[in-house]
């Protein structure tokens, strides 16, 4: 009778303990898909994380290959700007020339050996208000303070571009021939000197422009051509700094 009792006392007590034994089981076999679920999604959001960054940097450069495709175009075409602007000059000359009503200018000076050519009768060239002053100082700023030569040449074709044919107009070309000078492209710089030299013969920037244009003839190897703009110098301009300039160049040349 005590053996049975004990046995039936010990059935409770069993069957207690698998009771219990049974959730907590459970519970760690939920908790383990638990995490290994949660591992997998940390993993698929940092694959996508990665993924995402790799798709910024790639964007980025192409951004940064586009800008400078961007900047390298807008350069050229500044460059052929002021190379059309240019021809027009001198197919306009030609023009002017076969109708017998051209205007003499620096750029049809003889070179030497003839007398010289009359100059163009001098014109009253529009006076800059505040803004157009404004935008121009800023431009000095960028050449002389800054030395940020392409950015002043940027803004120099804006400035032209927005304020054209005033008196300032004539110097931003002088100073766009001097930083292309400065770089040194020497054919931008002969472009731009030769704008001042020739469409704006009576501005009082013509003569340090023909100056310019010879120092940057002889530059390109063109010396024949360029003693003819020192000649022009000395012969238009007599009375100018300029002109001493240039009659030192051909001192020096002769001797």
């Amino acid at each position: 009778m005590a053996t049975v009792a004990l046995s039936l006392a010990l059935v409770p007590v069993g069957g207690a303990l698998a009771q219990s034994a049974t959730p907590v089981f459970q519970d760690n076999a939920s908790e383990a898909r638990k995490n290994a679920g949660n591992s997998q999604a940390n993993a698929e959001l940092f694959y996508m994380i990665q993924q995402l960054q790799g798709e910024i940097r790639r964007l980025q450069g192409e951004v940064e290959e586009q800008r400078n495709l961007i900047n390298r175009l807008t350069r050229q075409s500044r460059d052929r700007y002021i190379d059309l602007d240019q021809r027009i000059l001198g197919l306009s000359e030609k023009v002017a020339s076969g109708g017998g009503s051209a205007t003499p200018s620096a750029a049809n000076l003889p070179s030497s050996g003839s007398e010289p050519l009359q100059r163009p009768v001098t014109k009253v060239y529009r006076q800059p208000e505040r803004e157009e002053r404004q935008a121009y100082e800023q431009i000095q700023d960028l050449i002389h303070k800054d030395k940020n030569y392409d950015e002043a040449i940027s803004q120099i074709y804006d400035f032209v571009d927005e304020y054209p044919e005033g008196d300032l107009s004539v110097n931003a070309y002088y100073w766009l021939g001097e930083v292309y000078l400065v770089k040194p492209q020497l054919e931008q710089a002969k472009q731009a000197f030769t704008i001042v030299a020739t469409r704006y013969a009576d501005h009082r920037k013509a003569p340090d422009a023909v100056y310019k244009l010879g120092v940057t003839l002889d530059r390109l190897d063109e010396k024949a051509e360029a003693e003819g703009r020192m000649e022009s110098v000395v012969r238009n301009y007599p009375d100018s700094n300029a002109a001493k300039l240039a009659q030192k160049y051909l001192d020096s040349a002769g001797s």
